[in-house]
């Protein structure tokens, strides 16, 4: 019956050793924002246009990890990206998220791992300079809608 015991305990152990494995994978610091069309700048965006850039941001491992979702795209979204720029500015890409061809109302996650640990430093001690943007075509190359990320 000892033996059972030790052998169960020890069971437990692992799993729980590998249950917070499993989480600590997916850590890092949570950065959200709600994405319009009407923040996109130097704009227009796509009018009607909306959306939501959950982002979990993880410098000890290199990575951005993400959860995006958008409604009522016009046309084929094909990108979604991380800018440095403040509000109501264009900038330049500094991650990008994701590529491919998507419909007008969908949503993509993943993780982009080995970035540079001083940009995720930057994202996670000032997200007001950086944004979210999805981009569509054929109407909104530039970006069909953007949210300012903040903390």
């Amino acid at each position: 019956m000892g033996s059972r015991l030790a052998v169960l305990i020890s069971a437990a152990a692992a799993v729980l050793v590998l249950a917070s494995v499993a989480v600590a994978g997916n850590g890092g610091r949570p950065l959200s924002t709600p994405m319009s069309g009407a923040e996109e700048a130097p704009g227009p965006g796509d009018a009607n246009a909306t959306g939501t850039a959950d982002l979990r941001l993880n410098q000890g491992q290199h990575r951005v990890c993400f959860d995006i979702n958008w409604a009522d795209v016009d046309g084929e979204v094909f990108a979604g990206h991380i800018h440095l720029a403040p509000a109501g500015e264009p900038g330049p890409i500094v991650v990008p998220l994701f590529e491919g061809s998507f419909a007008g109302t969908d949503s993509v996650s993943g993780c982009v791992a080995d970035l540079d640990r001083g940009l995720i430093k930057d994202i996670r001690k000032h997200p007001s300079a950086y944004y979210v943007n999805v981009h569509s075509q054929p109407d909104f190359p530039g970006g069909a809608l953007r949210g300012q990320l903040d903390k």
